[in-house]
């Protein structure tokens, strides 16, 4: 770690209390935040702005100069908007990804009818394609990436390949939290072809040419420096694929008191402690 400079932690997270009900991933994802930062390293925190939040309540507001940029998928233009909130108990700011044709519906990812939006492929692609390019404009550099959730699982991807001579992204090293809280079926078998036409080649893509819950876990974690895992039980597919990983690995820690025992795994991570494994 380059002299006095504190680490700085990016999270990338698809689902964080209080904007949204309470799940133990939503739950880490916000006590994780402030026990990082009360641990002395700085922080950014990111998720999407889902319709469902209330913005009155919560405060939301939209921060005009990070704002106004266009995203392009699947060949149209959809403009990112970025509003910001603050936690009062936590003295943590929140950046929330917002656009009307991805974020605005009073929902999160299911319809009245609990069917799955046939379009959360791409609210995906856009999500980690807008956290990416707001903390370049942040001109922010983070020395750890942590995504939670498989909204976020194209973050290893996109950093490899789309944002590559990038260098604010340079040394930052990627943990991907994987929980068990996913979804039946797949997504719109065209992901991946979608997610290629921004820049990342077909076969950095071929795992999910299915996308599932399971193999977006596996792209995320082949991709990602280091892995935590957040849930007692994972499912059999994702259980087998960390079973190969090379990689260090956070074994689950429960629901509380974790705090202290990641950031101890980051440490070790940002000294290049390649056998930082928890059992």
């Amino acid at each position: 770690m380059t002299g006095m400079s504190k680490p700085r932690v990016l999270y990338i997270s698809q689902h964080l209390t209080p904007y949204l009900p309470e799940t133990p991933m939503s739950h880490v994802s916000r006590m994780l935040p402030q026990g990082t930062h009360e641990k002395g390293k700085e922080i950014r925190v990111f998720m999407p702005r889902f319709g469902k939040i209330n913005e009155r309540r919560h405060q939301l507001h939209e921060v005009i100069r990070l704002s106004g940029m266009n995203l392009n998928v699947d060949d149209t233009d959809h403009p990112l908007i970025i509003k910001v909130a603050s936690i009062p108990t936590a003295r943590i700011q929140v950046y929330f990804i917002d656009n009307d044709t991805y974020f605005k519906r009073k929902a999160v990812l299911h319809d009245d009818d609990d069917k799955f939006f046939e379009d959360n492929d791409e609210r995906s692609i856009f999500f980690v394609r807008g956290v990416l390019e707001t903390v370049r404009k942040l001109g922010w550099a983070p020395d750890i990436i942590h995504c939670t959730g498989w909204m976020s699982s194209l973050v290893p991807t996109y950093l490899k390949h789309v944002f590559a001579d990038e260098p604010y992204f340079e040394k930052a090293k990627i943990i991907y939290h994987v929980f068990d809280e996913g979804f039946d079926g797949e997504l719109d078998p065209r992901m991946a072809e979608k997610a290629v036409a921004q820049g990342i080649p077909a076969e950095a893509l071929a795992g999910i040419a299915n996308p599932t819950f399971d193999n977006l876990n596996s792209l995320a974690m082949e991709g990602a420096d280091a892995i935590i895992v957040g849930s007692e039980t994972l499912t059999d597919a994702t259980q087998a694929t960390l079973g190969i990983m090379d990689k260090p690995i956070l074994t689950y820690r429960g629901e509380e008191g974790f705090t202290g025992e990641i950031n101890t795994f980051y440490d070790a991570i940002l000294e290049g402690k390649t056998e930082a494994v928890a059992e």
